[in-house]
């Protein structure tokens, strides 16, 4: 399988968010049944996603364990499902598992997004061996246990090289199709957050493409005084920032808005 064609950033890319979870923080995000999902995917795709991102495991903090098992039933034939009703839709496929990752990329994933900070080795191997777009996320810990590890000095500086030395040593295993993904409400306070994205040029020095994370998320609605659900206009003005300073990817539960933002930002940078 070739994915050399999914490293091509001439333009940002719209990564919309699917959860097979009934857990996940942003309930519109969850698909309860196939019909459900398929509609859900269609109507990303309607509106512009480039890539569908997958996920069956929640990881707001408190989230219930969910073991390999539960994982595959609910993302394995999500997948299988897509690419027959969709067949030249990409998918990113949210696990942290090798043996999720290896399943899902035989029944039709392309991209490994992985939120724990490249800590299963064989899952890294995989890629490396079958040249597989891996998202390397920053996190502290675990997501049970995340928030309590936020000791920065100089958040930016700290997730950069933590990021870094991650970086180096996946290069020095072969995989080097990688996307970066600062982690966004993960190990983070909601000042730390936003103290990352005001200095996110800063990790355009890491030569590897960015993806940012912030739809919806409790730095947005938590600093509003609002909810997840009244969180998109937020959601907005952090897009257009985070291209401003060099996202090359917006992982998304509002495609729509999200491409309206990428036009706007198109325009505004006309040469």
């Amino acid at each position: 399988m070739n994915f050399q064609h999914l490293f091509s950033f001439e333009s940002q890319k719209i990564m919309a968010i699917i959860n097979t979870t009934p857990d996940s923080f942003y309930h519109h995000s969850r698909s309860n049944d196939n019909r459900m999902l398929l509609s859900k995917v269609e109507t990303a795709l309607s509106e512009g996603a480039d890539w569908i991102d997958i996920g069956g495991v929640s990881t707001r903090p408190g989230a219930k364990f969910v073991d390999v098992h539960e994982e595959r039933k609910r993302v394995i034939p999500a997948i299988q499902s897509i690419k027959k009703a969709f067949p030249d839709t990409i998918i990113s496929i949210d696990t942290f598992r090798h043996e999720i990752a290896r399943e899902a990329v035989e029944f039709g994933a392309s991209i490994i997004n992985d939120v724990s900070f490249a800590s299963d080795q064989l899952l890294l191997e995989y890629c490396a061996e079958n040249l597989i777009p891996y998202v390397l996320m920053h996190m502290r810990g675990t997501p049970n246990n995340m928030m309590q590890n936020t000791e920065y000095q100089n958040v930016a500086l700290e997730v950069y090289t933590e990021l870094y030395n991650k970086l180096k040593l996946l290069r020095e295993i072969g995989l080097t199709r990688v996307i970066v993904d600062p982690g966004f409400g993960f190990s983070k306070t909601l000042d730390q957050n936003y103290a990352l994205l005001r200095e996110f040029e800063f990790f355009k020095q890491l030569h590897a493409p960015l993806l940012v994370g912030v739809s919806r998320k409790s730095m947005i609605y938590n600093l509003l005084n609002t909810d997840s659900e009244h969180a998109l206009n937020g959601t907005s003005v952090l897009h257009a920032h985070a291209l401003n300073k060099g996202a090359n990817i917006l992982r998304v539960h509002d495609v729509k808005e999200a491409v309206e933002v990428r036009v706007i930002h198109e325009q505004l940078n006309q040469k």
